[in-house]
Protein backbone atom coordinates (compact mmCIF):
# COMPACT_ATOMS: atom_id res chain seq x y z
CA UNK A 1 0.00 0.00 0.00
CA UNK A 2 1.47 3.71 -0.71
CA UNK A 3 2.75 5.81 1.83
CA UNK A 4 -0.24 8.23 2.78
CA UNK A 5 1.93 10.56 4.64
CA UNK A 6 3.96 10.54 1.51
CA UNK A 7 1.82 12.34 -0.52
CA UNK A 8 0.71 14.76 1.95
CA UNK A 9 2.91 17.90 -0.18
CA UNK A 10 0.48 17.37 -3.19
CA UNK A 11 -2.27 19.69 -3.85
CA UNK A 12 -4.33 20.52 -6.84
CA UNK A 13 -6.75 18.17 -9.07
CA UNK A 14 -4.85 17.97 -12.30
CA UNK A 15 -2.49 15.40 -13.01
CA UNK A 16 0.55 16.90 -15.75
CA UNK A 17 2.20 13.96 -16.94
CA UNK A 18 4.62 13.32 -19.68
CA UNK A 19 6.30 10.87 -21.68
CA UNK A 20 10.41 10.93 -21.46
CA UNK A 21 12.39 10.13 -24.91
CA UNK A 22 11.50 12.12 -27.14
CA UNK A 23 9.16 14.53 -24.88
CA UNK A 24 10.80 15.71 -21.95
CA UNK A 25 14.25 14.55 -22.78
CA UNK A 26 16.21 16.88 -25.22
CA UNK A 27 17.93 14.71 -28.08
CA UNK A 28 21.25 13.92 -25.57
CA UNK A 29 18.78 12.18 -23.77
CA UNK A 30 18.39 14.52 -20.72
CA UNK A 31 16.40 17.35 -19.30
CA UNK A 32 17.73 20.48 -19.93
CA UNK A 33 18.10 22.89 -17.35
CA UNK A 34 15.53 25.30 -18.35
CA UNK A 35 13.31 22.08 -17.93
CA UNK A 36 14.50 20.99 -14.64
CA UNK A 37 13.75 24.58 -13.09
CA UNK A 38 10.79 25.11 -13.90
CA UNK A 39 9.46 21.65 -12.92
CA UNK A 40 11.00 22.19 -9.43
CA UNK A 41 9.53 25.50 -9.50
CA UNK A 42 6.04 24.61 -10.18
CA UNK A 43 5.90 21.35 -8.49
CA UNK A 44 7.37 23.32 -5.46
CA UNK A 45 3.47 25.68 -5.73
CA UNK A 46 2.05 22.43 -5.79
CA UNK A 47 1.84 21.72 -9.38
CA UNK A 48 1.01 17.29 -9.38
CA UNK A 49 3.42 16.29 -12.12
CA UNK A 50 4.84 12.54 -13.25
CA UNK A 51 6.83 11.26 -16.05
CA UNK A 52 5.72 7.64 -18.00
CA UNK A 53 8.46 6.21 -19.31
CA UNK A 54 10.07 2.51 -20.33
CA UNK A 55 12.95 2.94 -18.45
CA UNK A 56 13.56 1.77 -15.44
CA UNK A 57 13.86 3.72 -12.43
CA UNK A 58 17.52 4.21 -12.56
CA UNK A 59 18.11 5.14 -15.81
CA UNK A 60 15.04 7.69 -15.55
CA UNK A 61 17.06 9.07 -12.99
CA UNK A 62 20.16 9.11 -14.55
CA UNK A 63 18.64 11.37 -17.40
CA UNK A 64 16.71 13.56 -15.28
CA UNK A 65 18.95 13.87 -12.85
CA UNK A 66 18.32 17.91 -12.27
CA UNK A 67 14.92 16.93 -11.57
CA UNK A 68 14.51 17.24 -7.69
CA UNK A 69 11.53 17.91 -6.31
CA UNK A 70 9.18 15.60 -5.00
CA UNK A 71 7.20 13.57 -7.63
CA UNK A 72 5.53 9.94 -8.23
CA UNK A 73 7.01 8.53 -11.41
CA UNK A 74 5.52 6.11 -14.04
CA UNK A 75 8.52 3.50 -14.91
CA UNK A 76 8.56 0.34 -17.18
CA UNK A 77 5.90 1.15 -18.85
CA UNK A 78 3.17 1.53 -15.93
CA UNK A 79 4.33 -2.11 -14.37
CA UNK A 80 5.41 0.42 -11.56
CA UNK A 81 4.58 4.04 -10.08
CA UNK A 82 7.86 5.16 -7.78
CA UNK A 83 8.18 7.40 -5.10
CA UNK A 84 11.43 9.87 -6.69
CA UNK A 85 12.53 10.33 -2.83
CA UNK A 86 11.80 7.47 -0.86
CA UNK A 87 12.43 5.00 -4.25
CA UNK A 88 9.94 2.91 -3.25
CA UNK A 89 7.01 1.26 -4.99
CA UNK A 90 3.74 3.01 -4.66
CA UNK A 91 1.76 0.52 -7.16
CA UNK A 92 3.09 -2.23 -8.99
CA UNK A 93 1.89 -4.48 -11.77
CA UNK A 94 3.70 -7.88 -12.22
CA UNK A 95 2.95 -11.22 -13.87
CA UNK A 96 1.96 -14.22 -12.40
CA UNK A 97 4.83 -17.50 -11.65
CA UNK A 98 2.38 -18.98 -14.25
CA UNK A 99 2.72 -16.17 -16.96
CA UNK A 100 6.20 -15.15 -16.48
CA UNK A 101 7.28 -19.37 -17.11
CA UNK A 102 4.83 -19.71 -20.20
CA UNK A 103 6.70 -16.27 -21.47
CA UNK A 104 10.58 -17.50 -21.17
CA UNK A 105 9.57 -20.79 -22.92
CA UNK A 106 8.05 -19.21 -25.86
CA UNK A 107 10.85 -17.23 -25.98
CA UNK A 108 13.48 -19.58 -25.47
CA UNK A 109 12.29 -21.68 -27.76
CA UNK A 110 11.39 -19.48 -30.62
CA UNK A 111 15.37 -18.67 -30.58
CA UNK A 112 14.64 -15.52 -29.06
CA UNK A 113 16.91 -14.58 -25.52
CA UNK A 114 15.19 -12.15 -23.27
CA UNK A 115 16.37 -9.69 -20.77
CA UNK A 116 14.14 -10.46 -17.31
CA UNK A 117 13.41 -7.72 -15.12
CA UNK A 118 12.19 -9.35 -11.88
CA UNK A 119 11.45 -7.97 -7.76
CA UNK A 120 12.72 -10.71 -6.14
CA UNK A 121 15.36 -9.98 -3.30
CA UNK A 122 15.94 -7.11 -5.25
CA UNK A 123 15.42 -5.54 -8.07
CA UNK A 124 17.40 -7.28 -11.00
CA UNK A 125 17.61 -7.69 -14.62
CA UNK A 126 18.56 -11.11 -16.03
CA UNK A 127 19.89 -12.46 -18.76
CA UNK A 128 22.28 -15.65 -20.32
CA UNK A 129 25.81 -13.82 -20.54
CA UNK A 130 26.47 -17.38 -23.02
CA UNK A 131 23.58 -17.07 -25.12
CA UNK A 132 22.38 -12.66 -25.94
CA UNK A 133 23.33 -11.67 -29.55
CA UNK A 134 25.44 -8.56 -30.39
CA UNK A 135 22.56 -6.18 -30.04
CA UNK A 136 21.22 -7.13 -26.26
CA UNK A 137 25.22 -7.63 -25.38
CA UNK A 138 25.47 -4.00 -26.38
CA UNK A 139 22.73 -2.75 -24.31
CA UNK A 140 23.73 -4.36 -21.30
CA UNK A 141 27.36 -3.67 -21.59
CA UNK A 142 25.96 -0.04 -21.42
CA UNK A 143 24.39 -0.70 -17.60
CA UNK A 144 27.68 -2.06 -16.28
CA UNK A 145 27.39 0.67 -13.39
CA UNK A 146 23.74 -0.64 -12.61
CA UNK A 147 23.28 -2.70 -9.70
CA UNK A 148 20.92 -4.52 -10.99
CA UNK A 149 22.97 -6.22 -14.14
CA UNK A 150 22.85 -9.91 -12.96
CA UNK A 151 24.54 -12.47 -15.54
CA UNK A 152 24.09 -16.19 -15.45
CA UNK A 153 24.87 -18.94 -17.68
CA UNK A 154 22.23 -21.19 -17.60
CA UNK A 155 18.55 -20.86 -18.91
CA UNK A 156 16.81 -21.98 -15.62
CA UNK A 157 18.39 -18.83 -13.74
CA UNK A 158 15.93 -16.85 -15.69
CA UNK A 159 12.69 -17.80 -14.26
CA UNK A 160 12.69 -15.25 -11.22
CA UNK A 161 9.70 -15.09 -8.87
CA UNK A 162 8.47 -11.19 -9.04
CA UNK A 163 8.79 -10.91 -12.80
CA UNK A 164 7.42 -7.93 -14.36
CA UNK A 165 9.29 -7.34 -17.69
CA UNK A 166 10.09 -9.33 -20.90
CA UNK A 167 12.50 -7.17 -23.32
CA UNK A 168 13.59 -8.79 -26.39
CA UNK A 169 16.01 -7.19 -28.97
CA UNK A 170 16.55 -9.26 -32.09
CA UNK A 171 15.57 -9.63 -35.80
CA UNK A 172 11.85 -8.44 -36.66
CA UNK A 173 10.80 -11.71 -38.53
CA UNK A 174 11.68 -13.51 -35.31
CA UNK A 175 9.76 -11.10 -33.04
CA UNK A 176 6.97 -10.89 -34.85
CA UNK A 177 5.18 -13.81 -34.57
CA UNK A 178 5.97 -13.37 -30.65
CA UNK A 179 4.03 -9.94 -30.42
CA UNK A 180 1.35 -11.52 -32.28
CA UNK A 181 0.80 -14.07 -30.19
CA UNK A 182 1.08 -11.85 -27.18
CA UNK A 183 -0.71 -8.73 -27.65
CA UNK A 184 -4.10 -9.38 -27.06
CA UNK A 185 -3.25 -11.20 -23.83
CA UNK A 186 -0.54 -8.57 -22.25
CA UNK A 187 0.82 -5.37 -22.94
CA UNK A 188 3.40 -5.34 -25.53
CA UNK A 189 5.12 -2.68 -27.55
CA UNK A 190 7.21 -3.69 -30.92
CA UNK A 191 9.08 -0.66 -32.19
CA UNK A 192 12.75 0.16 -33.34
CA UNK A 193 14.85 1.71 -30.75
CA UNK A 194 14.73 5.69 -31.79
CA UNK A 195 19.08 5.67 -30.88
CA UNK A 196 19.71 2.14 -32.43
CA UNK A 197 17.31 1.65 -34.60
CA UNK A 198 17.31 -2.27 -33.34
CA UNK A 199 14.01 -3.96 -32.84
CA UNK A 200 12.67 -4.74 -29.56
CA UNK A 201 9.85 -6.72 -28.31
CA UNK A 202 8.75 -5.72 -24.90
CA UNK A 203 5.81 -8.07 -23.02
CA UNK A 204 4.52 -6.74 -19.36
CA UNK A 205 1.28 -7.68 -17.97
CA UNK A 206 -1.71 -6.43 -18.72
CA UNK A 207 -2.34 -3.59 -16.73
CA UNK A 208 1.10 -2.48 -17.37
CA UNK A 209 0.65 1.21 -19.36
CA UNK A 210 0.92 4.52 -19.33
CA UNK A 211 -2.44 5.14 -19.56
CA UNK A 212 -3.98 2.24 -16.81
CA UNK A 213 -0.77 3.89 -14.15
CA UNK A 214 -1.81 7.43 -15.22
CA UNK A 215 -5.57 6.50 -14.16
CA UNK A 216 -3.96 4.69 -10.78
CA UNK A 217 -2.17 7.72 -10.43
CA UNK A 218 -4.65 10.03 -10.67
CA UNK A 219 -6.61 8.29 -8.37
CA UNK A 220 -3.92 7.73 -6.17
CA UNK A 221 -3.67 11.47 -5.79
CA UNK A 222 -6.96 12.38 -5.86
CA UNK A 223 -6.68 14.23 -9.17
CA UNK A 224 -10.04 14.62 -11.31
CA UNK A 225 -8.15 15.54 -14.67
CA UNK A 226 -5.22 14.04 -16.82
CA UNK A 227 -2.93 16.40 -19.10
CA UNK A 228 -0.62 14.64 -21.41
CA UNK A 229 1.99 15.19 -23.78
CA UNK A 230 3.81 12.84 -25.85
CA UNK A 231 5.99 12.06 -28.77
CA UNK A 232 5.26 8.89 -30.13
CA UNK A 233 2.69 6.04 -31.54
CA UNK A 234 2.54 4.21 -28.47
CA UNK A 235 1.49 7.60 -26.40
CA UNK A 236 -2.08 7.17 -28.02
CA UNK A 237 -3.24 5.10 -24.96
CA UNK A 238 -2.30 7.78 -22.83
CA UNK A 239 -3.55 10.41 -25.09
CA UNK A 240 -6.65 8.73 -25.08
CA UNK A 241 -6.99 8.92 -21.06
CA UNK A 242 -6.31 12.48 -20.51
CA UNK A 243 -8.47 15.32 -20.67
CA UNK A 244 -6.33 17.20 -22.61
CA UNK A 245 -3.18 15.70 -24.32
CA UNK A 246 -0.18 17.91 -26.21
CA UNK A 247 2.26 16.54 -29.27
CA UNK A 248 5.78 18.16 -29.28
CA UNK A 249 6.37 19.21 -32.64
CA UNK A 250 8.84 16.28 -33.35
CA UNK A 251 5.85 13.89 -32.76
CA UNK A 252 4.51 11.27 -35.39
CA UNK A 253 1.71 12.53 -37.75
CA UNK A 254 -0.79 10.39 -36.02
CA UNK A 255 -0.38 11.57 -32.36
CA UNK A 256 -0.40 15.12 -33.82
CA UNK A 257 -3.49 14.20 -34.91
CA UNK A 258 -5.09 13.41 -32.13
CA UNK A 259 -3.44 15.67 -30.01
CA UNK A 260 -5.53 18.59 -28.59
CA UNK A 261 -2.92 20.75 -29.47
CA UNK A 262 1.11 20.70 -31.18
CA UNK A 263 3.16 22.49 -28.94
CA UNK A 264 7.56 23.24 -29.35
CA UNK A 265 9.67 20.37 -29.54
CA UNK A 266 11.66 18.36 -27.45
CA UNK A 267 15.05 20.81 -28.20
CA UNK A 268 13.19 23.85 -27.45
CA UNK A 269 11.93 22.30 -24.18
CA UNK A 270 8.00 22.44 -25.40
CA UNK A 271 6.74 20.57 -22.19
CA UNK A 272 8.26 23.30 -20.03
CA UNK A 273 7.40 26.10 -21.88
CA UNK A 274 3.80 24.87 -22.02
CA UNK A 275 3.56 24.36 -17.81
CA UNK A 276 5.36 28.04 -17.04
CA UNK A 277 2.38 29.41 -19.20
CA UNK A 278 -0.72 27.48 -19.06
CA UNK A 279 -0.20 25.55 -15.04
CA UNK A 280 -3.10 27.39 -13.36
Amino acid sequence: MPDRQSLSAYTGNTLYISDLDGTLLRSDQRTSAYTNEVINRLVGEGMIFSYATARSFHTAQKATQGLKAKMPLIVYNGAFIIDNVTQKPLLANLFSEEEAAEILHVLLAAGVNPIVYCLDDRERFVYNSTRINAETRAFVASRKWDSRDTPVDQDEALFRRGTFYFTCIDAEAKLAPLHARYRDRFTCVFSRDIYTGAQWLEIMPKAATKAHAARQLAKLMGCSRIVAFGDAVNDLPLFEAADECYAVANAAQALKARATAVIAGNDEDGVAHWLALNWK
